[in-house]
């Protein structure tokens, strides 16, 4: 939604390289495209003003569900691989388009315990490899956090953040002030050494926490 609304005034009649999900999803990427007000979707990089990444399966035309074209961008989201999405950002770069991204999450755990690649992965390649220009709206943004409180009506002391990465969970968190319960079966499990579902040691967890500079208020 704060993306959405950051498009919407800052890109009212541009147009978009939209790199979304694959139809069906839920929620729509078109639901998401309605957010953003007069934005058209191009799908040529010479074409746009700017990159709305929104997910990371396809690059998308214009029209509705089920009716866009959708171009696909590989298999990134399982394996991380940017084999076909590095041209198109040295073609971004080249042309110094900027990138609105809609999800800074690098990976994500699925429920079967495999990692997924998420669209902070992308942005932050984009960031660190073609020095692009990214505006990211989500965790670990203070701003989004504050939203939050904004739209519950409710003070930081009756507020619990519940999440799985310390770099946008716990650091999000921490940064406006909320209370935090950190998920260890997430996106750390590996990096500490445990198995799905096993809860790591206290001396694991410290370890865990020294390394990324963040520290939770609970852990489960």
């Amino acid at each position: 939604e704060e993306a959405s609304h950051y498009v919407k005034s800052t890109y009212s009649g541009k147009k978009a390289l939209f790199i979304t999900w694959k139809t069906p999803k839920t929620p729509s990427p078109a639901a998401f495209l309605e957010q953003c007000g007069d934005v058209t979707i191009t799908e040529n990089v010479q074409d746009a003003d700017f990159i709305l990444l929104h997910g990371v399966d396809v690059l998308r035309g214009p029209g509705a569900d089920g009716d866009a074209k959708e171009t696909d961008l590989g298999n990134f989201f399982t394996t991380g691989a940017f084999d076909q999405l590095d041209p198109l950002l040295q073609q971004a770069s080249e042309r110094k388009l900027p990138v609105v991204c809609a999800n800074p999450d690098f990976i994500s755990i699925q429920p079967d315990g495999s990692q997924a690649y998420m669209p902070g992965s992308i942005a932050r390649r984009y960031e660190e490899q073609f020095q692009g220009h990214v505006t990211s709206f989500g965790k670990p943004h203070k701003e989004h956090f504050l939203a939050c409180l904004d739209r519950l009506q409710l003070p930081r002391d009756r507020v619990v953040h519940v999440g799985d990465s310390l770099h946008h969970d716990v650091a999000g968190a921490n940064a406006a002030g909320i209370d935090c319960i950190f998920v260890t079966s997430g996106v750390h499990c590996d990096e500490m050494g445990c198995s799905f579902g096993e809860m790591p040691s206290t001396e694991q967890l410290q370890k865990l926490f020294e390394k990324h500079g963040q520290v939770p208020t609970y852990v489960t």
